[in-house]
């Protein structure tokens, strides 16, 4: 697990908000990102909007208002794990 950043200084699974976010997009090329959550995912609230949804994937969007959540792979056992990136952070290919 050295190559994810968790054994060195900077981010890693175990980061908050946007930084947590970017990493979970970044990790193992991207690969991570759209992997599904085991269980059927994550029931989760919008921490931008409050909208109640599903994290489905390790890095989603809220349906309502488009707001970034991600869960690391080592903590998506719990849904107080989810992070948000920020009200008006945008994941960088849109």
């Amino acid at each position: 697990m050295g190559d994810c950043g968790s054994c060195g200084t900077g981010a890693g699974p175990y980061s908050e908000g946007k930084e947590l976010v970017e990493f979970v997009s970044n990790a193992h090329g991207g690969g991570i990102r759209n992997m599904p959550i085991p269980n059927g995912g994550l029931e989760a609230k919008c921490h931008g909007c409050g909208e109640k949804f599903i994290l489905t994937t390790f890095v989603g969007k809220c349906p309502k208002c488009g707001g970034v959540h991600a869960v690391s792979p080592p903590r998506c056992d719990d849904p107080a794990n989810i992070q948000f990136a920020g009200v008006s952070y945008k994941l960088p290919e849109e």
